[in-house]
């Protein structure tokens, strides 16, 4: 009897990535505590190097606070390590409790729900909104994360996606849409592989005029913008008039977790009816109150964020000063086009072995074929001597490759 060639599949998928100069290889690193952004890099061959990190998510450094440490280490000493359960079942303990208190808070809600992850949180959200709000109409941006068009799909109810930032766009298919049928508008604050940011308050606009829920995706600007650090929303002094902001809790503010944040009977009705939510253990009480801290201590330290934006400011300039292809960014993202999957990730493994410099290749599906790049992201921890050190290494790096710059002349 015949049988299917299950492993001879397996290698020819694994052999198209491959050949397509997109297989990911992970970076094995080891932080060194109270020295962000420096780390340890462990090669194949198990010998080390010290390497400066310029692609981390943990965008503040709060993942080396002192306060976010000391909070972590003090629930360990009381409570020990995890959860115990999901939420419904003994995993909900005071830190979460408290947590959750913190970032309905900060955005200015009356409730928030705590996710494993933000990936969690969209998916968990969004899909519960269609099933509890029947013929419910979803309008998404095209570039929106993968999280949420996955929320989005699972929902199983009508969708329509709009061009990316085209408000124009999205009204057409706003005014289209039956009068009286619930909708909800879903797009993000920052699109973290562009840099771009999104017209928060003509998407309100819209929402009203069309009698539509806003569904707005934070999680790459909560604790970086505005004065408290509850995101771009808070900064453009439109939070008020979003309906649900999600956010991550392992990017700016150092730790581990997702969330929404909104009024008490929205929240209520996700949590009783995610999936993703009521099966899933929660997050170790260490990490709750870790997260409480940081989201605690970037409410009153603006000074980090004012310092953040201006070492994306400086990297963008001398990188743009030396010709090099800066996609046209106004967030803290600094993503250089390179647009060839292979050249992408040979450049990153050269910055890595010979230069120390660790940035990622961003290739497809992350962002379009021929659109790879690599995505910088500079923290207040970056030092003047750390940009001369990597914008000497790119400006070798893209006449090596002979990559055309700004123009389109190649090195």
């Amino acid at each position: 009897m015949d049988r299917f060639d299950y492993q001879a599949a397996i290698r020819s998928a694994l052999s198209r990535v491959h050949e397509e100069g997109r297989y990911r290889v992970f970076a094995d690193l080891k932080r060194h505590r109270g020295n962000f952004p420096c780390a340890t890099w462990t090669r194949p061959d198990g010998q080390e190097r010290d390497v400066i990190v310029w692609c981390s998510n943990d965008y503040l450094g709060q993942g080396q606070n002192p306060v976010v440490i000391e909070a972590m280490h003090a629930a360990i000493d009381a409570v020990g390590s995890g959860s115990g359960g999901t939420r419904n079942i003994s995993g909900t303990t005071h830190y979460h409790v408290e947590l959750e208190r913190e970032i309905a808070d900060l955005h200015g809600k009356t409730a928030a729900l705590l996710f494993t992850s933000g990936y969690v949180a969209n998916e968990g959200a969004l899909a519960t909104l269609a099933k509890v709000l029947p013929g419910l109409i979803i309008f998404s941006d095209t570039l929106n994360h993968a999280s949420m068009i996955a929320g989005i799909r699972n929902g199983g109810g009508e969708r329509h996606v709009f061009r990316h930032n085209d408000l124009d766009h999205l009204e057409q298919l706003l005014a289209a849409a039956p009068a009286g049928a619930p909708k909800l508008i879903a797009f993000e604050s920052v699109y973290s592989m562009d840099g771009d940011i999104s017209d928060i308050a003509g998407t309100i606009a819209l929402a009203k005029k069309y009698g539509a829920l806003t569904y707005l995706d934070e999680v790459h600007a909560v604790g970086m913008y505005g004065p408290r650090g509850a995101g771009v929303a808070e900064r453009d002094g439109c939070m008020a008039d979003i309906d649900i902001i999600e956010g991550t809790l392992g990017k700016a503010f150092g730790v581990m977790g997702g969330y929404i944040a909104a009024d008490v009977e929205l929240v209520d009705a996700v949590r009783s009816y995610a999936s993703g939510f009521i099966f899933t253990t929660s997050i170790p009480p260490a990490l709750a109150a870790g997260a409480a801290a940081s989201i605690r201590w970037l409410k009153t330290n603006d000074q980090v964020r004012v310092r953040h934006q201006e070492r994306a400011e400086t990297l963008k300039r001398r990188f743009r000063d030396i010709g090099l292809p800066v996609l046209p960014s106004v967030s803290h993202i600094v993503p250089v086009m390179v647009g060839h999957a292979g050249h992408c990730k040979m450049i990153s493994d050269i910055l890595l072995e010979d230069y120390g410099v660790y940035v990622q290749p961003i290739n497809y599906p992350t962002v379009p074929r021929g659109t790879e790049r690599l995505r910088f992201t500079p923290t207040p921890f970056h030092t003047d001597a750390m940009m001369d050190h990597v914008v000497q290494a790119m400006d070798k790096m893209f006449v090596h490759c002979n990559i055309a710059r700004v123009g389109g002349v190649a090195a």
